[in-house]
């Protein structure tokens, strides 16, 4: 079937991110740093890389969907704001293979963010739409992170939903 004659679909995603920052196996590093980002108090120039798992609930130990890969920039100089490359690889399901892609920039301390999916391959082929992320939790100590994701999508893939 041709792109162009294929029906549209939509598909609403909710899922976690558990975010390591901390301890002997963190999944997030830094990569780069600019000449002010140690005296900023937004951290402005560090750049990281991360390899997170997606799971279906907030615990760690739910199932695995996939990982969430990319970049994130310290890119504020007034407020902790970060310039993302997010992509969703996810491993597991109806979605197995598939990606989604999601960049722009995001607000870190704002309870709700809205963040543009781009696109995507496989079942998300030519994909668009949002994402609302949230902190679910984090604790200072472990440096350990959840970040909850609410995905809106419509997107023309090869797969059946």
């Amino acid at each position: 079937m041709r792109l162009l004659q294929a029906k549209q679909k939509a598909a609403k995603l909710h899922f976690f991110i558990q975010d390591v920052l901390g301890g002997s196996s963190p999944t997030i590093l830094e990569v780069a740093r600019s000449s002010i980002t140690a005296d900023s108090t937004t951290s402005f120039g560090q750049v990281r890389v991360f390899d997170d798992l997606i799971t279906s609930d907030p615990d760690p130990d739910s199932e695995k969907l996939g990982r969430a890969q990319g970049m994130i920039t310290s890119s504020d100089l007034d407020i902790t704001g970060y310039t993302m490359n997010l992509n969703l690889y996810f491993t597991s399901g109806k979605y197995n293979g598939s990606t989604l892609c999601i960049v722009g920039r995001n607000p870190i301390d704002s309870k709700n963010r809205e963040l543009p999916v781009v696109g995507g391959t496989g079942v998300f082929r030519m994909a668009r739409g949002y994402a609302i992320t949230n902190t679910y939790s984090y604790d200072v100590d472990t440096k350990y992170g959840v970040l909850e994701y609410t995905v809106y999508v419509t997107y023309v893939g090869d797969g059946e939903d």
